[in-house]
């Protein structure tokens, strides 16, 4: 099956649990339709670039996901319909990275960087 990583944001007025939630919710939308979350990461409140439906901030959470495009869309489209979620981004991927992903790693941790001059 196709391998899919998802981002969503959801408004900053809800609480961590209910952020997380949300995360249990459209899990089961993809178990539902033949598909699995093969890891979830709840990021925590961010401030955002600029502001989304008068928000600020927003809880951002990660999926990393192996399912059918059907169930991708599904999970898609109840996500925009859901009134607490704010954006959503899903990106298809050849494999998926092991370990915590970007955000979640320790600054020491992220590898490599080129030297500041």
């Amino acid at each position: 099956m196709p391998l899919y990583e998802h981002v969503f944001i959801a408004r900053q007025d809800l609480s961590s649990a209910q952020a997380e939630s949300l995360v249990e919710h459209f899990s089961t939308v993809l178990a539902d339709n033949d598909g699995k979350v093969v890891e979830s990461e709840y990021w925590g409140v961010k401030t955002m670039a600029y502001k989304i439906n008068k928000n600020r901030k927003g809880h951002y959470a990660f999926l990393r996901t192996d399912a059918p495009a059907p169930a991708v869309h599904e999970m898609e489209r109840l996500m925009r319909l859901h009134d607490d979620v704010m954006r959503v981004l899903t990106i298809k991927v050849d494999a998926h990275q092991e370990g915590p992903s970007v955000q979640m790693q320790k600054r020491e941790e992220r590898g490599d960087r080129r030297d500041r001059r």
